[in-house]
């Protein structure tokens, strides 16, 4: 039986608090506090003692929540109970983000005034000088071989749209972490206060020789078509829009190992998407570059057809590789008969009436963050596989598997791009991390499984060298 909870409660760390409460020292005090947080719909997690006082203790208890909301009202419930004083409430993530989440730590400590005059002056002169005179020397005698610049205008950050440059920064703070948790990747968040496509090209373009790497990010379609393909025409270090490509290689790696559960072929299926956007469309191009035939694409307006009306740019284009029967109506139209549906949209795209009428195991992967487009609860009995973006059900599809590895791999043989034959290769590597061990509830690895980036690194390093994306020499040395 797939482990979905039926429950609409989700309590979550990212919705947390560590309540400091004040409780009398006498038996059952602690059992009504602990009471009234589960009558809340709260999940009770770490419990510390903080000081004994005179007929009472101290302590911090923290409590997972659904939502701001919810947490909210279980404050409000704790606060009520007999024999319990709230002195004080933080809230766990942002206590997490007090001060940032990175910082810059030197790999040789100055000690010594020798050690001053070999790191800084006069000593790395010599160094600068020997960069000039080879400019390839660079990767060996700097950072840049293992640092990718995070580049986002704010536009499009997360699910809260066009928050502007200084609110993204948390988030490009956080894939500076993951970076180098787990792949040994030193990123650095550049937040532009710009949405002009020839300013954000201009002022990548002047960072660029720092770096070799650059990662877009939350940057809106229809922009982040053009300003990725500006700069990977112009510089010559890798270039990577995450939002499109992080997500292909993810959703292709599922998809292969969840074709294998069923036994079906990625030639022979039929795939029905919604969100043709940034995302939609870079997943649509990697299953097509992959072998699949037929993928109908819909947006809020159906089915996307040639020469439907008002279909301009990149819409238009997506119309033309896609659809072949020229179906028209809306997604859950389209569903019948339909072997896999993706969804990159929003929550409500389909209906369980419209996966009822998929042809038998079929698969479903519903992204949309946090509600999925169609709720995995409602559709358990009548889909094979079922996958999301969420990390509270199985088959969770999260970019975190495919971003460290690739530019772990590009960079290691300095790459100057990410071609369609890295990412096909990244997401066969990541597909084979989960091996003969596949199953309905087991597509895709764990984001925390350690053997993933190393996978990704390997295969996008071998096929950037047979494809002739690689300068070769230099590797990731350190984690």
């Amino acid at each position: 039986m797939r482990p979905y909870r039926r429950s609409v409660s989700h309590p979550s760390a990212s919705f947390s608090a560590a309540v400091r409460v004040r409780l009398d020292d006498r038996p059952g005090a602690f059992a009504r506090l602990a009471s009234a947080i589960g009558e809340a719909g709260a999940s009770l997690g770490a419990i510390d003692l903080v000081r004994v006082e005179r007929g009472t203790k101290v302590r911090d208890v923290n409590v997972l929540a659904d939502d701001a909301e919810h947490l909210a009202a279980v404050t409000a419930a704790i606060e009520v109970v007999d024999g319990v004083d709230v002195l004080h409430v933080s809230d766990r993530t942002f206590l997490m983000h007090l001060g940032g989440k990175i910082e810059v730590v030197p790999k040789t400590p100055i000690k010594t005034r020798d050690d001053l005059s070999m790191a800084y002056t006069p000593g790395v002169a010599r160094v600068s000088q020997a960069i000039a005179d080879d400019p390839d020397a660079v990767w060996n005698l700097t950072m840049k071989q293992r640092t990718v610049a995070v580049v986002t205008d704010g536009t499009a950050v997360l699910g809260l749209g066009d928050v502007g440059a200084a609110a993204a920064l948390p988030v490009m703070e956080g894939k500076a972490m993951l970076f180098k948790e787990l792949g040994g990747v030193d990123a650095f968040p550049i937040c532009l206060a710009t949405t002009d496509v020839d300013e954000i090209v201009a002022a990548v373009k002047a960072i660029a020789p720092g770096f070799g790497g650059i990662n877009l990010e939350d940057i809106a379609a229809p922009r982040c078509f053009e300003v990725e393909e500006r700069l990977r025409a112009e510089l010559d270090i890798s270039v990577f829009h995450d939002d499109q490509h992080g997500t292909a290689i993810v959703v292709l790696a599922a998809l292969l190992n969840a074709l294998a559960v069923v036994g079906k072929r990625l030639d022979e299926v039929k795939i029905v998407t919604t969100g043709c956007g940034a995302a939609g469309t870079a997943v649509t191009n990697i299953l097509l570059a992959e072998g699949a035939r037929t993928i109908v694409g819909c947006d809020e307006g159906g089915t996307l057809w040639r020469g439907r009306p008002g279909l301009t740019g990149a819409k238009a284009a997506y119309a033309e590789l896609t659809n072949p029967a020229d179906e028209r109506g809306a997604a859950d139209d389209v569903l019948t008969g339909a072997d896999v549906f993706l969804g990159l949209s929003v929550p409500g795209a389909i209906t369980r009436e419209g996966v009822a009428r998929m042809a038998p195991d079929a698969i479903v992967f519903a992204l949309a963050n946090p509600r999925p487009e169609v709720d995995p609860e409602e559709i358990e009995d009548v889909a094979a596989v079922i996958a999301t973006g969420r990390s509270d059900y199985p088959n969770q599809i999260n970019n975190v598997l495919a971003f460290p590895g690739v530019f772990r791999g590009a960079l290691s043989v300095r790459a100057t791009t990410v071609n369609e034959e890295m990412k096909i290769a990244a997401a066969h590597a990541l597909a084979a991390v989960v091996g003969d061990a596949r199953s309905t509830d087991y597509v895709i690895p764990s984001v925390f499984d350690r053997d993933v980036a190393p996978a990704v690194a390997r295969a996008v390093a071998d096929a950037a060298v047979a494809s002739g994306a690689a300068r070769g020499g230099a590797a990731l040395t350190r984690r």
